[in-house]
C-alpha cells in the first residue's frame, strides 16, 4: 500500500496493548483465534472492505515479529509503535496518517476480531452528517452499583448504550482533539466530546466483543468454530519450467541450485498451486483469472501475496483456512533439508498453525519432464471451512 497517495477514508487498528489480562507472555492479538491470529482478523475485516482505502497498525515495538507474522501477505500501510497508553498510541497512529489527505478515520482495537462489513458501513454512512460516530450496543441487562461486594444502587439503564469499535471521525477533528486531549480518556469518542465534536452511536454487533480474558477467547473460538459446517477441499497443481539461474524459490524460501524456476512473477511453483487450492475450495477461478501472467505489475511479484488473497477472499465470505497440504515433484534439488523452513514459511503466509500445513517432495522415478530434470511440479489440497 502507498503511504503517499491520497486517501478518503483509512482504518487505524490499533494493538499496542500487552494483554495482561490474559495471561502468558504472548499479548491477546497474537494468539490464535481458529488457526489466525486474533490480530489478522480484524485486518482482514478492513483491508477487504470496498469504502476502506487503506489501512494503518499501531503495535509495541517489542511485538515487531509477532506482527510481521501476523500481517503477512496483506497490504497494510507502514507500521507504526505506540505509546505508554491506548491514548497516546491512538495520537501516534494519527500522527503518522496527517499527511495522505485523509477525510475519514476509523479506529478499531485489534482485539476485536468479529468487525462486519455492515457495522463499518453504519460508522461510515453516520460520518456524513457528524463528526464522529461508534458502534455501539444498548444496555439490556439490569445494572447494579456494587460497594464492598454489597449492591448499593439500581441505576437505570435506560439510554444506556455499551461502546464498541469501530469508531469513526472526519480526520482533521479528531487529530486535533487527540492532540489538546488530557490524557486518562477511555476511548476516542470521549476525547472527541471533550473537543467539542458532535458523536453519534449506530448499531454495532453482539458478536463484535473484545477479546480481554482466557475465557472471551475461548468462547470466541467456539463460536467461530459451530458457524461453519460446510467444509470444501479445492486442488491446485502447477509445473514451471527451469531456466539459467543459481537457485530456486519455493514457498518463500530460497534454495541453491544450478537453475531457476521460469515464470513471470517469482515462478514459485509451490505457492502457485497452493493459490489455486485455496481459490478452487471456494470456486473463485484460478491465480492466473485474479492475477493475468501478462500484466506488468506482477512481473517478479512475491508469490506470498497470491496466497494471502486467497486466503483473504475465503474470510470475505466468513470462512476460514483449515488445512494445506503440498507435494513438491522433482528430481532435484533436494528439498528435504528446506522441508521445516518451508512448512514454516508457508505456516506464516497463509496465518495457520504448523500442524495444519503438510509439506512433502516426491519423485517420478526419472520418468516425465520432471524425472528428466527439466522443472519442477507442485501439487496441493486445501480445505477449507464455510459458514451454513
Amino acid at each position: 500500500m502507498d503511504p503517499d497517495r491520497a486517501f478518503n477514508t483509512a482504518a487505524l487498528v490499533v494493538a499496542g496493548g500487552s494483554g495482561q489480562r490474559l495471561g502468558g507472555e504472548t499479548p491477546k492479538q497474537y494468539l490464535p483465534l481458529a488457526g489466525i491470529p486474533v490480530l489478522r482478523h480484524s485486518l482482514m475485516a478492513f483491508c477487504h472492505h470496498p469504502r476502506i482505502e487503506g489501512v494503518g497498525v499501531v503495535i509495541r515495538e517489542a511485538d515487531r515479529e509477532r506482527y510481521a507474522r501476523a500481517a503477512e501477505g496483506l497490504d497494510l500501510l507502514p507500521v507504526v509503535v505506540g505509546g505508554d497508553s491506548r491514548q497516546q498510541s491512538v495520537l501516534n497512529g494519527l500522527e503518522s496518517l496527517a499527511d495522505i489527505g485523509l477525510r475519514n478515520v476509523l479506529i478499531h482495537d485489534g482485539a476485536r476480531p468479529f468487525v462486519n462489513g455492515p457495522v463499518i458501513d453504519r460508522v461510515l454512512d453516520a460520518l456524513e452528517a457528524h463528526d464522529g460516530a461508534i458502534a455501539a450496543v444498548a444496555v439490556v441487562d439490569s445494572l447494579k452499583r456494587v460497594a464492598d461486594g454489597v449492591i448499593v444502587e439500581d441505576p437505570s439503564r435506560q439510554g444506556l448504550w455499551q461502546a464498541q469499535t469501530p469508531q469513526g471521525f472526519r480526520f482533521d477533528g479528531i487529530l486535533a482533539a487527540h492532540r489538546a486531549a488530557e490524557p486518562g480518556h477511555t476511548d476516542d469518542a470521549s476525547v472527541a466530546r471533550a473537543a467539542g465534536l458532535a458523536v453519534a452511536a449506530v448499531a454495532g454487533a453482539a458478536e463484535n466483543q473484545k477479546i480481554t480474558t482466557a475465557e472471551d477467547l475461548a468462547r470466541a473460538d467456539r463460536a467461530l468454530s459451530a458457524r461453519m459446517f460446510d467444509v470444501r477441499v479445492g486442488q491446485g497443481f502447477d509445473v514451471h519450467r527451469f531456466e539459467d539461474g543459481e537457485r530456486v524459490r519455493l514457498c518463500g524460501v530460497d534454495i541453491p541450485h544450478d537453475a531457476a524456476l521460469a515464470g513471470h512473477s517469482d515462478a514459485d511453483v509451490a505457492l502457485h498451486a497452493v493459490t489455486d487450492a485455496i481459490l478452487g475450495a471456494i470456486g473463485d477461478g484460478d491465480i492466473g483469472r485474479h492475477f493475468p501472467p501478462g500484466e506488468a505489475r506482477w512481473r517478479d511479484a512475491d508469490s506470498a501475496h497470491f496466497v494471502a488473497f486467497a486466503v483473504e477472499r475465503v474470510a470475505a465470505i466468513g470462512g476460514r483456512l483449515a488445512h494445506i497440504d503440498l507435494t513438491i515433484i522433482c528430481e532435484a534439488p533436494r528439498i528435504a533439508p528446506h522441508h521445516q523452513a518451508m512448512a514454516d514459511r508457508l505456516a506464516a503466509i497463509t496465518g495457520l498453525d504448523g500442524d495444519r500445513v503438510s509439506v512433502k517432495a516426491t519423485t517420478t522415478e526419472r520418468l516425465g519432464f520432471t524425472g528428466r530434470n527439466e522443472g519442477i511440479a507442485a501439487q496441493a489440497t486445501a480445505t477449507v471451512r464455510l459458514p451454513i
